[in-house]
């Protein structure tokens, strides 16, 4: 009986997520669409993202993040920023943590979902990890976006979907950009969006509900005078405390 209880307060906690999702872009469609036009556009569409589209879903949703910074992020200055990712909601945390204008690199099969997909397309950096081309048309769209003075977020992990999983093996995407144009990188730790809103609901494994959203952006990670054959072990360094400060604490 229990069980089934929770089956159900978390079914509707699923659909009231994506009903608060859904209205906030509707509430900002106007908005999102002006401001996505241009690509100098783009600080105002973050600013609405941030500030409407993002709190209405945390709020709505009874979330309340509380974040430390070890470290702050200064206006104008370019980051790669990174955290564990196994919710829905780390995206929306994400932008609460920056109020400087971050870029997102993504998969591209995101496009195919409704209307959101039209502006992931047009505001994110998207990447077919398949195709050889995509690739390397990324560097030219994330070199123009640092130029404007923005930040770019990857999600090191990618999508992890496992409740068993801690911390998945990090992927190159964050490494090799941040390498790349010599910038720092911003390891930040998610202790409570999985507990709070996770992507694996299944029978087996039911939580979910309002509450504190916990967030760390630790110290920056300096990437000057690194090369391509300073990847794996920088990647390792990463990946190695992140798990040492998520352990305790999920």
């Amino acid at each position: 009986m229990i069980r089934v209880v929770k089956m159900c307060l978390c079914g509707l906690y699923n659909v009231w997520f994506y009903a608060l999702a859904a209205t906030g872009i509707i509430i900002c469609l106007p908005l999102f669409f002006i401001f996505s036009l241009k690509e100098e556009w783009y600080p105002a569409f973050y600013w609405v993202a941030r500030n409407i589209w993002a709190k209405l879903i945390l709020m709505g949703m009874g979330l309340i993040p509380k974040i430390e910074f070890s470290e702050p992020l200064i206006k104008g200055k370019n980051y790669m920023l990174t955290a564990n990712h196994k919710s829905m909601i780390d995206v929306m945390l994400m932008l609460q943590i920056s109020k400087n204008p971050i870029v997102f690199v993504g998969k591209k099969e995101l496009v195919r979902l409704p209307v959101f997909g039209y502006f992931y397309k047009r505001v994110c950096i998207m990447v077919d990890r398949e195709n050889p081309q995509s690739r390397a048309a990324v560097y030219g769209h994330a070199e123009r976006r640092l130029k404007q003075g923005l930040s770019l977020c990857i999600f090191a992990e990618g999508l992890v979907t496992s409740p068993d999983i801690k911390l998945a093996p990090f992927k190159n995407g964050v490494f090799r950009f941040s390498i790349h144009y010599q910038i720092p990188i911003v390891p930040m730790s998610f202790y409570d969006c999985e507990r709070r809103y996770p992507y694996h609901f299944s029978y087996n494994y039911f939580v979910g509900g309002p509450g504190i959203l916990r967030a760390k952006v630790h110290n920056h990670i300096e990437t000057k005078g690194l090369n391509n054959e300073n990847m794996e072990s920088l990647k390792q360094k990463v990946y190695d405390f992140m798990l040492r400060d998520l352990e305790p604490m999920l």
